[in-house]
Order: C-alpha cells, then sequence, then structure tokens
C-alpha cells in the first residue's frame, strides 16, 4: 500500500525506537539553477548562509543536481560561465562537506546540434559534472555516520534529451553494492530524477488526454525493476530527488521518497505552485529511522 503526503512545514519521520540517537544531520539542497543573471548568486549564497547560521548546523550537504541553470544547451563558453560562478560560490561560502548528484542540466551539449562534433573533447556530457563537482564516478556510494549512501545517475540518453534510468551497468553495480552492504545498516538513496513521485502528475496538464500521462523524463522509467529491487534489501530506507521543484512524500514498500522541491523555486521566479524555494533538512538515526523537513530560507 502507497501512502502520499503533501507539502507541510512539519516534520516527517518514520517510526522510531525509544532510545534512538541521531547520527547525521543532513541538508538536502537540490536544484540550485545558478547562472550569472538574476536572482541566482544571491540566492544560491542566501541557502548556503542559512543551512551554516542554523544553531543546529548539519553535518554533511547532499547536492541533488542541476546546480547550474543549464549547459546541455549551452556553447563551452556559456557552461565555463555557470560552472565557475557555482565553484566561487561554493569556495567563498561552503564549509559543510558536501557530496554531488549529476542532474540533468549539469550534463554538457547533450541538446546542442553540433553535439556529434563535441563528442571527443574531453569535457563533454557527464564529464564536465564530474570536473565541476569534482567526483570520480557518475554513480557511487560511501558510509557515514553508520548509514549507507547510494548517489545514482539518472540521466540516459534519449534523441537529443534524456529520459530517467539507470543504464545496465548502473544497475548491475547497484545490485552488488546493495547485496554488499550489512542488512543492519540502513540505506539513503540520492537521485537528481524521482525513482517514485507524486508530484510528477502535476508538473504541466498531464491528464488532458483523459489518462494521466507522465513523460518518461520527470520519473524514473525503470521504476519498477529498482522497487523490486529495494523490496529484497528492507535496510533500503530513504530515497532523495528533486528534478520536479515540488514537494512531497510517497511510501512504498517500507522505502520513503521524498521529492525536496528545489533551492531556485521556480527558477528563480519564486515559488513554483504550492512550493516555496527551500531545501530539506533531515535528521538520521541509529536505527534507521529519519526526520525530514522542508526549510525555506528566506
Amino acid at each position: 500500500m502507497a501512502g502520499l503526503t503533501l507539502p507541510s512545514s512539519e516534520a516527517q519521520s518514520q517510526p522510531a525506537t525509544p532510545n534512538r540517537k541521531r547520527a547525521l544531520r543532513v541538508a538536502h539542497m537540490t536544484d540550485i539553477h545558478v547562472q550569472p543573471e538574476g536572482k541566482a548568486p544571491t540566492g544560491m549564497t542566501a541557502c548556503m548562509k542559512h543551512a551554516h547560521d542554523l544553531i543546529d548546523r548539519p553535518d554533511l550537504i547532499l547536492n541533488g543536481g542541476d546546480s547550474v541553470m543549464d549547459v546541455m544547451g549551452a556553447d563551452a563558453a556559456r557552461a565555463k560561465a555557470q560552472g565557475d560562478l557555482w565553484k566561487n560560490i561554493l569556495e567563498d561560502h561552503c564549509e559543510i562537506p558536501i557530496e554531488h548528484c549529476i542532474g540533468n542540466h549539469d550534463v554538457w551539449a547533450w541538446g546542442r546540434d553540433s553535439a556529434e562534433k563535441l563528442q571527443e573533447n574531453a569535457l563533454y556530457g557527464k564529464k564536465w559534472a564530474c570536473d565541476l563537482f569534482r567526483i570520480p564516478e557518475r554513480f557511487r556510494s560511501f558510509d557515514k555516520a553508520g548509514w549507507h549512501f547510494i548517489v545514482l545517475d539518472s540521466t540516459f540518453p534519449h534523441d537529443k534529451g534524456y529520459k530517467a534510468r539507470l543504464d545496465d551497468e548502473q544497475f548491475e553495480w547497484l545490485k552488488e553494492d546493495l547485496k554488499k552492504t550489512p542488512a543492519a545498516t540502513p540505506v539513503c538513496v540520492l537521485s537528481h530524477i524521482p525513482i517514485v513521485c507524486a508530484c510528477a502528475m502535476f508538473d504541466g496538464e498531464n491528464e488532458k488526454s483523459g489518462n494521466w500521462v507522465i513523460p518518461g523524463a520527470w520519473m524514473h522509467i525503470d521504476a519498477r525493476r529498482i522497487k523490486d529491487l529495494f523490496f529484497q534489501h528492507k535496510n533500503v530506507k530513504l530515497c532523495l530527488s528533486g528534478h520536479i521543484h515540488l514537494y512531497d512524500r510517497v511510501e512504498y514498500n517500507g522505502v520513503t521518497y521524498i521529492c525536496n522541491g528545489a533551492v531556485s523555486g521556480a527558477w528563480w521566479g519564486g515559488n513554483f505552485q504550492e512550493t516555496k524555494p527551500g531545501y530539506g533538512l533531515i535528521d538520521l538515526y541509529t536505527d534507521g529511522s529519519f526526520e525530514n523537513e522542508y526549510v525555506t530560507y528566506g
């Protein structure tokens, strides 16, 4: 049975044991979409400052992707301008350790007419994002404070764009990674595009045909095989995503899927539908429970 919680300012939590202890506090910042123009630089700076000024400061930032406004259709100069701005703001305003996830807008040149000519460029595609984030691989896992974190790459090439799915190499890696993780170790999965969500129904008028039609670029088209895999591993507790710029929570088969809005809101144009610009503030506990609160930063 699936449960859905729509946007709320209240903290949301998993059932907890009486003597649980917090293992880690995480800020989940997604869809920052920084660019030199407009409110983006001051907005990203304000969000970073908000997290750093919290009395109970996060131990870790999870960057959920779409860090720059867009490089999929950008030339090299425009991509560099956005990437340099991102790096400068982090260098000046971020002291908290940060782990990065690649978003579709962080993939360079897939959408350009000259994409075929650029494929030999050392930074073409996801190499650009790996260089920006200083990460060795586009998907990976790590352990911190008793939790196992899995970072996925949701962006699969399709025509001159993408669909949301794991390539077969990545899915086989995910199966092995979960198999190697001790059953008593709680798992948090980070993807840019939601594996499962409700808010994708409302990103556009997807019911106009008389049936719900959710594009494959808005939610993982391979969600069925991923949820089947998670069902075999009861220690998968929490899946975090962004992409839709809306905030929701879906619970399915013991896994909680949270889409944590967007730092940029409506791409630096205010609220996106009912969701204000913000980020997720998550407390992870030693017993595998957690609390997620969507906070706005002003």
